[in-house]
């Protein structure tokens, strides 16, 4: 393979320094140049298995070569315990390979799968990823695309990347393969190598002030170290925002929902981050800000919201939840309620949790108090200092800890120290069912 060849120059790109060990530079393909180049060296200081997808080599046309490469690469990293990286740049399988590569690609698929959840795999869509190969690229853990490149599963389509970041496919969406790259070089640091290995910050911890009227990417800023933090799925579900950080030098997923109701996008992206987190034990901070679930959509809400708190439930990693400013009716078991979720629950000390919104629930309660011509916005303002105050949640134990605004990063600290040894022992099962 010529190291002038473009999927060469991506490797170098991508791995710290340009400096990268090939794997099988000889190999080839019954009609000469195999269509993947593949190697392993340091990423973002991590050490990593990395293969790309050769467009200049019969377009990149997946052949039984290039999955008999592809898949050394996976039992590589499945027996060193190592992140995978795929670089993809390919208009699908070689169609005169016929059934031979059909059931070599279904090697590759199994051999993926099998590793799902035990090393970190992230894919970087470059060019086109069509057919078979978007299918290959989607059961990465993490994806990242340039957004002008082709991406989709049935063809004929003019799907880009851009049109599958805004559905909650892709995480990442950069300008270019420089880009993306840095992206994935910021974002190693924060995965551990394996899921029976402890993540390692390399990011210097420091000290920060969370303002009360922050929304949830500032929040985010300010608990993470150096606002050391990587967001994903930014344009898809924007009432919530997950990221990966560094908190006090542990490596975390952070779930900020924005205030708003919970709708259905937001559900879907904040189960991936839960699913995400848990696979490799990274704890998962929620900063539960609520205001229940949206009503217009009832059939997808309900699904959506089942499949969340089903994760929330089962996942096994450490979990902090943080209600700021109100966690309301259904959002705070879901989000907030130690019962279903959270080992801690904290809360600022104007921060509302309530079984119903405030309007409700002052209809339900005092409603003859209304009727005796009470002021509402009184009677509002009463049920959030009594009632619906985080003190009241705290006197019968849903909060465990209640505080002002800028002490959250230290509190958020002491309780991750706390909870880092986790070990939580479940019931034997294959998969939960929702």
């Amino acid at each position: 393979m010529s190291n002038n060849s473009k999927a060469y120059e991506r490797l170098t790109a991508l791995f710290d320094d340009g400096n990268f060990t090939e794997i099988e530079p000889f190999a080839k393909s019954a009609e000469g140049e195999i269509e993947v180049v593949a190697g392993y060296g340091c990423i973002g200081g991590q050490s990593a298995y990395a293969f790309s997808q050769d467009s200049e080599v019969c377009g990149g046309a997946v052949t039984v070569a290039q999955c008999a490469k592809i898949k050394k690469v996976y039992g590589l990293a499945e027996k060193t315990g190592k992140p995978i990286i795929g670089i993809y740049d390919s208009n699908g399988v070689k169609l005169t390979e016929g059934f031979e590569v059909l059931s070599a690609y279904g090697e590759v698929v199994k051999a993926s799968a099998r590793v799902s959840g035990v090393v970190p795999q992230i894919s970087i869509i470059a060019g086109a990823c069509v057919g078979t190969s978007a299918l290959m690229a989607n059961l990465g853990d993490i994806i990242v695309a340039v957004k002008d490149a082709d991406f989709y599963v049935t063809a004929p389509s003019e799907v880009k990347a851009e049109y599958s970041a805004e559905n909650g496919i892709v995480d990442i969406l950069a300008d270019d393969f420089e880009s993306a790259a840095a992206s994935v070089k910021k974002l190693l640091p924060l995965l551990p190598e394996n899921n029976l290995s402890a993540p390692i910050s390399y990011i210097d911890t420091d000290a920060a002030a969370v303002d009360e009227n922050a929304d949830a990417k500032a929040i985010i800023n300010a608990i993470a170290d150096c606002q050391y933090s990587v967001e994903l799925k930014a344009d898809y579900g924007k009432n919530v925002v997950t990221s990966l950080a560094s908190v006090g030098g542990e490596p975390v997923g952070v779930i900020a929902f924005d205030g708003n109701a919970i709708c259905p996008k937001c559900a879907y992206k904040a189960e991936a981050m839960v699913k995400l987190c848990d696979a490799f034990s990274l704890p998962i901070i929620t900063v539960a800000n609520a205001d229940g679930f949206k009503k217009d959509c009832e059939a997808q809400m309900l699904t959506a919201v089942t499949k969340l708190t089903s994760a929330y439930a089962s996942a096994t990693c450490p979990k902090i939840s943080l209600i700021t400013k109100q966690a309301v009716g259904g959002a705070y078991i879901v989000l907030a309620g130690k019962g279903a979720n959270a080992d801690l629950t904290l809360a600022w000390d104007s921060a509302v949790a309530s079984p119903l919104d405030v309007d409700s629930a002052v209809a339900f309660l005092w409603n003859d108090r209304l009727a005796d011509g009470e002021d509402r916005a009184a009677l509002e303002k009463e049920y959030k200092e009594t009632i619906g105050s985080a003190y009241t949640a705290a006197a019968c134990g849903a909060v465990d800890d209640v505080f002002t605004p800028d002490v959250t990063k230290a509190k958020l600290i002491s309780a991750l120290e706390m909870l880092i040894s986790k070990r939580e022992t479940t019931i034997p099962r294959k998969h939960s069912v929702k």
